[in-house]
């Protein structure tokens, strides 16, 4: 898991629609980049479908919305179609981001250790930095917390720019 205060690790996806995206882009705004296993499987589900709920929430306090998983470009659009998903789904086939953010691990298995995608979220500052992590993702509850905190963290960003 990153430290809150690092600088957020470059990275350049594609996403469902086969378009690039890099954190360089999203430089001066508030991000959540979430990372999860698989395309529409439950846990997943839940998670990606109570964000898209609250999702104009996220818009109103001008947050951008970013999934990420190993799926390809085109699981994702057939995720994001069935479920509505307002949002963007990064494709990282190669888990190099996932690696870099802490999101693929060694997990235990049936007794064997596996190579896996950890359920983890940041939030990423306007400046590019982890400004909170959530190592532990409840699916059901995420996205009400993120937005609780989001309130709380952009303030005192505010607070300490001024």
């Amino acid at each position: 898991m990153l430290k809150i205060g690092r600088n957020a690790p470059a990275f350049s996806l594609p996403d469902q629609n086969n378009e690039l995206h890099t954190l360089k882009q999203y430089k001066g705004s508030w991000m959540l980049l979430y990372f999860y296993p698989k395309d529409d499987t439950p846990g997943c589900t839940k998670e990606a479908c109570m964000i898209a709920d609250v999702y104009k929430d996220f818009k109103r306090l001008k947050v951008t919305v970013l999934g990420v998983s190993k799926d390809t470009p085109k699981s994702h659009k057939k995720f994001a179609e069935k479920y509505s998903l307002p949002f963007t789904l990064l494709s990282d086939p190669t888990m190099e981001m996932m690696d870099k953010y802490g999101a693929f691990v060694v997990k235990k298995m049936y007794g064997k250790e596996v190579r896996g995608t950890n359920r983890i979220s940041y939030l990423i500052n306007p400046e590019g930095k982890i400004a909170k992590a959530y190592p532990d993702v409840d699916p059901a509850n995420h996205a009400l917390e993120l937005l609780k905190d989001i309130k709380v963290l952009q303030k005192e960003f505010k607070n300490s720019t001024t």
